[in-house]
């Protein structure tokens, strides 16, 4: 008989980047009754194969499934093979097209291979729904269309408003959430995940459950994950995406082009580790050495250790060649500025021949490589600030706001890079 953890343990890593339970005490229910009985949890996760490759946005409701799977449960994930060629209506604002057979064939035999790099694949239960729908007679369907009224359906919300905007709502669109939440009669759902944008969906199984006689599963939402620029959802139409199957330095690089406060979204949402040693590094570590290990974990999930280290090795030489003299443009355009512009607040009266003191932020300013001192913080903090020193080394400038320069005399010459643009900025007295 399985062991498993206390059910207090198992809810503290259940819960971590959970959006919303319903309900949680039933869900706490299941988990003793499991724990008494020694019987696993069956935990379901459907994706519809609507995209030939998924990008870490859609990892986010995946790792969860590997969380209950960690702590001994059941875990199915099911590929929505008949669902997908109808068109998951959510979010939608005018009808979608259905896919073909043969597409919906073709995207569902990259999707089981590629959840393996999350999910093991000794552990988990991959099925489809066509194996139940085949088998539905217009008998069936008529019975499962008999449980839901329009008036119900009509409460969800993309619904509702193409309903007041008098846009067409085909009929195939308001049979989908009764074909998905019928997926959990089927296969006897404790518990369903999903994405905040697919509750209502994931309510009506519940609903079709206790229609069917059965005990109504538990409810879990996850997050919609922000991509790179930390405003949008990530997405490949948005260009802000890291796909699950690109090269490894290109992933290890874009993790770490994110800001300060999405990474710990990203601790959160995309790794295992556990929410006290995510608390644990705000106070304790250094943003940019845990950004960097942020990225290698990332990397190790979809390739390897040694492949995401080595990552980590290129792209730091990668970033130091950036500013080297040799890779300078010809010509740098030089923007002259006074020493007290720039300097900071608290800088000592008479310079000691050792240190130039400057505000990072009123230098970007100053330079024009920034609009403001917010717009130069942002810039900062996005990992967009190179410095050329009077001593020859690189040095990516992100956290802190006072910029120590060993100083030697004015005028002080100083290659900067923004992005693409390079600014010599030569301070004088």
């Amino acid at each position: 008989m399985p062991t498993f953890p206390s059910v207090d343990e198992q809810l503290a890593y259940i819960k971590k980047g959970a959006a919303e339970i319903i309900r949680e005490s039933e869900l706490r229910s299941k988990l003793e009754k499991s724990r008494a009985s020694g019987k696993p949890l069956r935990v379901k996760l459907g994706m519809d194969p609507t995209a030939p490759d998924l990008h870490l946005g859609h990892t986010v409701v995946l790792r969860k499934l590997k969380h209950f799977q960690d702590l001994g449960h059941t875990v199915i994930f099911l590929i929505g093979d008949f669902t997908g060629m109808i068109g998951d209506p959510t979010g939608r604002s005018v009808t979608r097209p259905p896919l073909s057979r043969e597409q919906i064939e073709q995207n569902a035999k990259t999707y089981e291979a590629q959840v393996f790099k999350i999910l093991d694949p000794k552990k988990t239960i991959v099925d489809f729904n066509r194996r139940w729908f085949a088998k539905f007679t217009a008998d069936d369907l008529i019975r499962l269309a008999a449980k839901y009224t329009v008036s119900q359906m009509l409460e969800r919300e993309d619904f509702h408003k193409r309903f007041l905007e008098e846009k067409p709502i085909a009929v195939h669109e308001l049979l989908y959430p009764l074909v998905q939440g019928y997926d959990s009669v089927a296969l006897e759902a404790d518990v369903e995940l999903g994405g905040t944008d697919q509750k209502f969906n994931l309510l009506v199984g519940r609903e079709l459950q206790r229609a069917y006689d059965q005990e109504p599963q538990v409810v879990l939402t996850t997050p919609i994950l922000e991509g790179l620029d930390g405003v949008q959802k990530m997405s490949k139409s948005f260009g802000n995406a890291i796909g699950i199957n690109e090269l490894a330095l290109e992933m290890y690089g874009k993790v770490m082009s994110i800001s300060d406060e999405m990474m710990w979204r990203y601790y959160e949402l995309l790794t295992d580790v556990r929410v006290p040693e995510i608390e644990k590094m705000k106070r304790e570590a250094h943003p940019m050495q845990a950004k960097k290990d942020l990225a290698r974990r990332i990397v190790t999930d979809f390739h390897s250790a040694e492949t995401a280290a080595r990552a980590g090795e290129d792209w730091a030489k990668q970033r130091q060649k950036e500013l080297r003299p040799d890779n300078l443009p010809e010509h740098i355009d030089e923007i002259q500025i006074s020493y007290e512009n720039v300097k900071t607040d608290d800088a000592p009266s008479a310079l000691d021949d050792t240190y130039l003191w400057l505000k990072l932020d009123r230098l970007l300013v100053s330079c024009g490589l920034a609009d403001s001192i917010t717009d130069a913080g942002r810039k900062r903090k996005a990992r967009a600030v190179y410095l050329l020193r009077p001593d020859g080394s690189v040095g990516e400038v992100w956290a802190d706001l006072v910029l120590p320069v060993v100083f030697s005399g004015f005028p002080v010459r100083l290659p900067i890079r923004v992005g693409k643009k390079v600014v010599a900025a030569v301070i004088r007295p």
